[in-house]
């Protein structure tokens, strides 16, 4: 992460849904002690460590937190711990941890607390969908790409629509609150089947095929595991209706690319926004770029100018943890992989 120029954060975290598995993972008391940056040292990061009560120090025998600012880096992240067994606490940068699943695996049981990023950049996110499903609409690939007036009467609205949300995450949440002046009839599918406020219905995810049936908007805001890679494939979008949108702002390789693509040039799909993609970045060329009333932005739902201020909240409030004043958030359950 690099400094982006910006002002303070205009958003603020918000948690997922909470379900009985997310009520009983509880954080073991790690160990205070400094707490090490790395690799990039943003002044802001620090800055928030010592609002918290921190010490920001250079890694040695003495460091007891780690604040990884990189999402590529797995290898080395692993000799960095390997080398500071001393580590009890290791805060993740983004809301997935997808580029971490190995490390997470072969940690699980080793006693340290792992927080990511969840919940911490959803209202942006969550601000992205709202964009892109509104824009699919109301058809504006052809509207923006048009050279000539071209007068037609083709676009929808979203008022009283039949929405799907996949996942019940912080982003989740706060697209129920966006989407609430539409009147929308919203279902949440997640994991288990616990309530989510905000929502007519909650349903687990084996029963994923019911809510896509009578689905108008879906939008894909699940984790990426081992268990929802390819989640919605050519069975899943084939159980929508003909016109069906979908949104997907979480991580490409939960939409099936080629059944998706098949869907929208065969026009039974009514359209597709996507901050996502499998592969990423989308290569020049792909049918993605000129599929029918689809939109590709390049990750970019959360820019540095909103996610800097936001994560650096996070590491403040689990700086406070470590240090015995505060709860950690945005706990990685290393079982669930998110």
């Amino acid at each position: 992460m690099t400094a982006p120029g910006a002002g303070d954060a205009r958003h603020r975290a918000v948690a997922g849904a909470v379900g009985s598995a997310d009520a009983a993972m509880l954080a073991p008391r790690p160990e205070p002690g400094p707490i090490a940056i790395v690799p990039a040292d943003e002044p802001r990061f620090a800055e928030a460590v010592g609002r918290a009560g921190g010490h920001v120090a250079p890694l040695s025998t003495a460091t007891r937190g780690l604040v990884w600012t990189s999402a590529e880096g797995e290898d080395r992240l692993e000799e960095l711990l390997a080398s500071h067994p001393a580590i009890s606490w290791v805060q993740l940068p983004w809301a997935g941890v997808d580029a971490f699943a190995g490390l997470l695996r072969r940690h699980r049981g080793d006693g340290r607390v792992w927080t990511s990023a969840k919940g911490a950049y959803a209202q942006p996110v969550a601000e992205h969908a709202l964009m892109l499903a509104l824009a699919v609409l109301r058809e504006l690939p052809a509207r923006v790409r048009a050279g000539e007036w071209r007068a037609d009467e083709r676009g929808r609205s979203l008022y009283g629509a039949d929405v799907v949300i996949v996942g019940a995450g912080g982003i989740a949440v706060e697209l129920l609150r966006l989407l609430a002046p539409f009147g929308v009839r919203a279902t949440v599918v997640r994991r288990s089947d616990g309530a989510v406020p905000g929502a007519e219905r909650t349903l687990p995810a084996v029963r994923l095929a019911e809510a896509l049936a009578t689905a108008e908007v879906v939008f894909v805001a699940a984790a990426l595991t081992d268990d929802t890679r390819g989640l919605l494939g050519r069975e899943e979008l084939g159980a929508l209706p003909d016109g069906a949108v979908l949104v997907n702002v979480a991580r490409g390789a939960l939409v099936d690319t080629a059944a998706l693509v098949e869907a929208l040039e065969s026009g039974r799909l009514g359209g597709a926004g996507l901050d996502v993609t499998d592969p990423e970045p989308l290569p020049a060329g792909h049918p993605l770029w000129h599929a029918p009333n689809c939109i590709v932005t390049p990750h970019v739902a959360d820019t540095e100018a909103m996610t800097v201020p936001l994560f650096a909240q996070r590491v403040a409030a689990n700086t406070a943890a470590l240090l015995g004043t505060g709860r950690f958030e945005g706990l990685i359950d290393l079982d669930a992989g998110y």
